[in-house]
Parts: C-alpha cells; sequence; structure tokens
C-alpha cells in the first residue's frame, strides 16, 4: 500500500460521505453538493448533512441540504480555504447557520499514515494484539477513546500494553467503513509520557494495513498531545472538517460536557 493509494481510498471515502465525486477534492475551485443517505458512508455519521465542510487542502466540498446551498456557496467564496474552518471567519457562517437553528458543532483534523515514517516501535511495557472478544470488560471511563460502547460492534482490533497484567494504556480501532478503521488511543495518567501511545498506536495501524485496510486519526486541532502522538506514530494531517448540526443539538452536547 503506498501514500498516494492511502490518499486515494481517504478521497474515495469522503467522496461517498458527502455525495460527491472523488475527484472533486482535487479541484481548483469550491464545490457545494446536496448531502444524501448512503449504505456505505462512514457508521457513525448521521446522514443527510445539514453542512458538512471538507477540505484536503485544494479546495472546499460543502455537503448540504439545499436550503442551506445559498448560505454556504456565498462563505466558502467568500474567504480563503484554510481560514474557513477557523475564527473570525467562522462566525460569518455561524451567524448565518443560526438563523436558520444550526450552529457550528463538530470541528477536527484528521490523519493518515505515512508508510515511508510508520514503523514498529517499542515502549518499556509489554504490547499485545487484541481482539473484539478482548474488550467485553474494557467499556469504561479509562478506555473511552479506544473503544466505543455505543458502537461496540465496530470495535474489531487493538493493541494494549501492559505492566504486568495491569492495562496501562490502549490504542482500538473502529471498522467505521469498509475500507477504511478509525484509531483511538488512552494511556492511564501516572503512565503517560513513556512512549506508551506511540508505540501501542504505530504497531496498531501495522496490523491494520496487514488486513488491507487504511488506519485513520482523527484529533481536535487543540488537542495538542493527541496531535503529537499522531505525528510521532507516522501519520501526517490530510484533511479537516466542520459540521453544522441544530442548535438543540449543540446545546444537548453542552448540557451533557458540564
Amino acid at each position: 500500500m503506498t501514500n498516494q493509494e492511502i490518499l486515494k481510498a481517504a478521497m474515495r471515502q469522503s467522496a461517498i460521505d458527502l455525495h460527491c465525486n472523488e475527484g472533486d477534492f482535487l479541484l481548483q475551485k469550491n464545490k457545494v453538493v446536496l448531502s444524501a443517505a448512503d449504505p456505505a458512508a462512514r457508521k457513525y455519521l448521521e446522514l443527510p448533512f445539514s453542512c458538512h465542510l471538507v477540505s484536503y487542502g485544494n479546495n472546499i466540498v460543502a455537503s448540504v441540504q439545499e436550503q442551506y446551498r445559498d448560505i454556504v456557496a456565498r462563505y466558502i467564496e467568500q474567504y480563503p480555504v484554510e481560514h474557513c474552518f477557523e475564527t473570525p471567519h467562522m462566525h460569518v457562517l455561524n451567524d448565518a447557520l443560526q438563523e436558520q437553528g444550526l450552529r457550528i458543532c463538530f470541528m477536527a483534523e484528521y490523519f493518515l499514515p505515512d508508510i515511508n515514517l510508520l514503523k514498529k516501535q517499542e515502549c518499556n511495557f509489554e504490547l499485545r494484539l487484541l481482539h473484539k472478544e478482548d474488550f467485553a470488560e474494557l467499556y469504561v471511563d479509562a478506555w473511552s477513546n479506544a473503544l466505543c460502547e455505543k458502537r461496540k460492534n465496530l470495535d474489531v482490533l487493538g493493541v494494549g500494553a501492559y505492566d504486568g497484567g495491569k492495562l496501562v494504556g490502549l490504542a482500538g480501532c473502529s471498522a467505521d467503513c469498509d475500507g477504511m478503521w478509525q484509531i483511538g488511543v488512552d494511556v492511564l495518567p501516572e503512565y503517560r509520557r513513556q512512549g506508551i501511545a506511540i508505540a501501542a498506536t504505530g504497531r496498531l495501524a501495522l496490523e491494520i494495513i496487514a488486513r488491507d485496510k487504511v488506519p485513520f486519526y482523527c484529533a481536535a486541532w487543540s488537542n495538542i498531545r493527541s496531535v503529537r502522538n499522531a505525528v510521532a506514530s507516522g501519520f501526517r494531517p490530510a484533511w479537516v472538517e466542520m459540521t453544522a448540526r441544530s442548535r438543540e443539538f449543540v446545546g444537548e452536547m453542552n448540557r451533557k460536557m458540564f
């Protein structure tokens, strides 16, 4: 699997998710398409999107419902691509959508492995390959990034770091779509900064590739610890996403967090 093949697989999946053409992400101009549900889309997406922006660095492809088409089209043509995903310009889109009952909700950066950098890395703890049947007792807060209880049927593979018989770090992946598996990782606080996350993430990525799947990694821009882990593990930034959801949905998320 080459870096170009990995990138092409990611764009192919994004095209399914956004209901657009794979080549749209390589255009030198922005494009707005109408969102639609697709059984091959990433399982955790709630489709159709109201407003969802994606950039692989060349342009913006926006997947929207018809009633938001003009708002989004005006916005992405008003500012440079990279600035559409950040403040202060993002407020322009949020203000316009808020009048329609939407608010900006999710913003994230996605990483793909660089085959030239991805390698087996060691740490001072035993690493064990884990499978679905090993996860039953691990759906607790300590491993909530590596595993997802709400979608435990998608969790397929993991690499655990053990201090004797104690699990101290875990990288897990979910089969979010047919060709791509997403990696999440957790390390117990007292065991951090010892290379566990890097070793587990890199080892899991290699295991995923060995199964002819593409590993991918997601992090918020402000999650410096997670971004550093992605880079140190052999991943590089590939694309960014920004999603609007209903005001009610955003409000409920804020209440749950606090």
